[in-house]
C-alpha cells in the first residue's frame, strides 16, 4: 500500500514569504535587493492543480529541461469557505498543513519570466504533496505567536543538504495573513491550498547562485529528493527520465491586420 497525495487542490496559490530564498533567487539574476512591493503585500501566483504527485511517486524531467530543481515549502489547506477574511478570522478556515514540493524547471522559466506571464512550462509539470495533512491543534506546540516554528530541511539521495535547513518562523507573512489577502474580493473554498514559498536553503537555485552548477549539479534521473518538516513528516520522490519536447516552429505573423482609426475614441463623461 502507498500513500496518495495528501490533497488534490481545488486551487493552488504559491506565495513568496521567505526573504532569504528571495535574496538567493535575486542573486542569480544579478539583482541586489527585493522589489519594494514584496514588503507591502504577500505576493503569489497560481499553479497547475492538475499536476499533483504524492509520496513515492516518480517525477519525470519535463521536456527540454536541463536544470531541474526542487523547492521545500509548507502549505495550508482551506477547510471551509470564506471571503474578505481578517487574519483573526482566517485560523478558523484552516483544515491543516502539509509539505509541498514545488518542482521547478529553471532553464524553462528563465527566458519567459521577463515576458510578465509567470514561469509557464517551468512550473507546469509536477506539484508534490504529503505525506498527510496535519491539523492545526496537532501543531499547537510549535506555535510562536502568529507563526509556526517548524524545522525544515531537504535530503538529496539520503544526505541532508550541507548548508542546512530553515524554520517556518522566518516567514515574512503568517498563513493567516496569506489567507486574508487571498480572500480579498474572492471566496476561498474547501480544498484550496496556499503554499508558503521556498524556505531559505530549500532549493538548488540558491546553491547555484553562490557556487554554480559545476559544483552542485541539477537533478537527474535516479535522484531521490526528500523534504522534511518537524511535526509533519517526510515527503520523498524519485526523478525519472521524461519525454523529448515536440517542436512547434516559430510564431506566424498576422495575415490580415486591421487599419484602425483611434482618433474618434472619446472618454466617458
Amino acid at each position: 500500500m502507498r500513500l496518495r497525495a495528501s490533497i488534490e487542490p481545488t486551487s493552488l496559490r504559491d506565495f513568496l514569504t521567505f526573504e532569504e530564498h528571495l535574496e538567493g533567487s535575486l542573486q542569480i539574476l544579478g539583482a541586489t535587493e527585493p522589489h519594494p512591493v514584496w514588503y507591502e503585500m504577500p505576493v503569489f501566483t497560481f499553479y497547475n492543480r492538475n499536476a499533483v504527485a504524492g509520496p513515492g511517486d516518480a517525477i519525470a524531467v519535463p521536456p527540454g529541461c536541463e536544470l531541474l530543481d526542487f523547492e521545500l515549502e509548507l502549505a495550508v489547506v482551506i477547510g471551509k469557505p470564506g471571503k474578505d477574511l481578517t487574519p483573526e478570522q482566517a485560523g478558523d478556515h484552516i483544515a491543516g498543513y502539509t509539505l509541498f514540493n514545488d518542482w521547478s524547471a529553471r532553464d524553462l522559466m528563465q527566458p519567459v519570466i521577463p515576458f510578465g506571464m509567470g514561469p509557464m512550462k517551468g512550473k507546469d509539470f509536477a506539484n508534490s504533496f504529503g505525506p498527510w495533512v496535519v491539523t492545526a491543534d496537532e501543531l499547537a506546540p510549535y506555535r510562536r505567536e502568529d507563526r509556526l516554528a517548524l524545522e525544515l530541511h531537504v535530503e538529496l539521495n539520503g544526505v541532508p543538504l550541507p548548508a542546512g535547513g530553515d524554520s517556518s518562523v522566518n516567514m515574512a507573512w503568517s498563513f493567516e495573513e496569506m489567507i486574508a489577502f487571498a480572500s480579498r474580493g474572492t471566496e476561498l473554498r474547501t480544498g484550496d491550498v496556499l503554499a508558503s514559498g521556498t524556505c531559505g536553503g530549500g532549493c538548488l537555485l540558491e546553491y547555484w547562485a553562490r557556487l554554480g552548477t559545476d559544483v552542485v549539479p541539477p537533478l537527474a534521473p535516479g535522484d531521490e529528493v526528500t523534504l522534511v518538516a518537524e511535526g509533519i513528516g517526510a515527503l520523498s520522490n524519485t526523478i525519472v527520465a521524461g519525454a523529448d519536447p515536440v517542436p512547434l516552429g516559430r510564431a506566424r505573423p498576422a495575415r490580415e491586420r486591421r487599419q484602425r482609426d483611434w482618433s474618434g475614441v472619446v472618454g466617458r463623461g
